[in-house]
């Protein structure tokens, strides 16, 4: 009965180390970068606000103005639509 307990944990252990070593070799996904993307065309009108602002700037001839505000309603809008996806993965 002990041989069978042994050889169970020695399978089990091989088959852990084998897994182990296949998957170290892999490269790691950023899953990130990934539901950002997938976000970007429901963040479109935050987009084009920010691109708009971007023109009026570069007409600009004091250097005041910036858009540093519609930058970060664009990346809020896809951060907002990536976290749940994300956190469900990494869960």
């Amino acid at each position: 009965m002990r041989t069978r307990r042994k050889s169970f944990k020695v399978a089990s252990t091989v088959r852990i180390l084998f897994t182990c070593i296949i998957m170290s070799d892999e490269e790691p996904v950023d899953q990130k970068k990934y539901f950002e993307e997938l976000c970007k065309p429901k963040c479109v009108r935050a987009w084009l606000d920010y691109q708009g602002c971007v023109k009026r700037v570069q007409a600009d001839e004091t250097g005041h103005k910036h858009c540093t505000g519609q930058y970060f309603d664009y990346w809020h809008c896809v951060d907002k639509c990536v976290a749940p996806r994300l956190f469900a993965k990494l869960k």
